[in-house]
């Protein structure tokens, strides 16, 4: 098997539905993934390409197999295209332009495709993928993906396009809505559910018996940083079912090297009243546009109205949150 044809993994919606909704769990009980669970049951059911931000190991690729589940085409393929090893020379191909039927490799109708780590495209892979992707004002068109696009990436795509190193025309056509998923750090509140689900997975993947975890296990899982985020917790916890042995599995993690990043729940001691107070103010503001939206049915200048602001407050706000769409750029 060459390079390129280990960079696109497909996954029929037929078969597997139950279990794969329950592996592709994103929510959780924070009020951040609340939010977010209501945004992509509004926007699933729509054809608008989406951009997931957030640190490596967050779930974009499980958020993304749950907007295919909730969209019209969650029973054809779902198509992974992992950018980093991606050719300008078969990318074509992997993206199904020339398919007969637009299917995947099996035969499979393609309803949506993710491009992991999109920033990882060179300027060849670029420049094909742009002419591609149909401009939203366009009708589909051939020589264009009729797919759903969802791309994901870890790093600041603004940085990248100031640094010439991504198009800014190919940010636009993918930039349909950006969502961003936080890090497993600021919301440890969802920690609990979370393992309950990998333990859950595990024992039954293992055919093993479902441990049930001691407090003080489950008090050094809400402790830790998570450098590595919703990826490690499962690895932690896929470890404590293989070995059957939470001990050891807790005293490695508790051996791992501390989190270079700054670690929220450690500075919190050094916040001052004022800071702790605009941190609040800031979340509650994002919380209150988002539910807006959602409410409005993405209508920005209604969403506006309801907020009492203008509409070109709300483009800024949107920005400044790192939830924005195309025009709000």
């Amino acid at each position: 098997m060459t390079d390129n044809e280990k960079s696109v993994v497909t996954d029929s919606g037929t078969g597997r539905r139950a279990a794969t909704e329950t592996t592709n769990f994103v929510g959780g009980l924070s009020p951040a993934m609340q939010t977010l669970e209501s945004v992509i049951a509004e926007i699933a059911p729509t054809n608008i390409p989406i951009l997931l931000v957030g640190e490596s190991g967050t779930g974009k690729e499980r958020l993304a197999r749950r907007i295919h589940q909730l969209s019209g085409r969650g029973a054809e393929a779902f198509v992974r295209i992992a950018c980093a090893a991606a050719n300008s020379v078969t990318l074509g191909a992997e993206i199904g332009l020339h398919r007969n039927g637009n299917g995947d490799a099996s035969g499979s109708q393609v309803g949506t495709l993710f491009f992991d780590e999109i920033s990882e495209l060179d300027a060849s892979c670029q420049r094909s993928l742009l002419y591609a992707l149909p401009d939203s004002d366009a009708p589909e068109s051939t020589g264009t993906v009729p797919a759903r696009v969802i791309s994901a990436t870890n790093r600041n795509l603004d940085d990248q396009m100031r640094a010439g190193h991504f198009r800014s025309e190919l940010y636009y056509r993918i930039n349909g809505v950006c969502l961003r998923l936080p890090p497993l750090r600021e919301r440890k509140e969802d920690i609990p559910l979370l393992v309950e689900l990998f333990l859950t997975k595990h024992a039954a993947q293992f055919s093993r018996p479902r441990p049930t975890l001691s407090a003080r296990t489950l008090r050094t899982l809400l402790e830790h940083s998570w450098p590595g985020n919703v990826r490690e917790l499962e690895n932690v916890v896929k470890k404590i079912v293989a070995l059957g042995d939470e001990r050891l599995a807790i005293a490695e993690l508790q051996a791992a090297p501390a989190d270079p990043r700054p670690n929220e729940t450690a500075a919190s001691h050094t916040y001052s009243l004022k800071a702790a107070s605009r941190a609040a103010s800031r979340e509650a503001e994002r919380e209150l546009i988002l539910k807006a939206l959602a409410h409005t049915r993405w209508n920005r200048k209604r969403a506006a109205q309801e907020l009492q602001i203008s509409y070109k407050s709300l483009l800024y706000k949107l920005k400044q949150i790192g939830f924005e769409d195309s025009e709000a750029t």
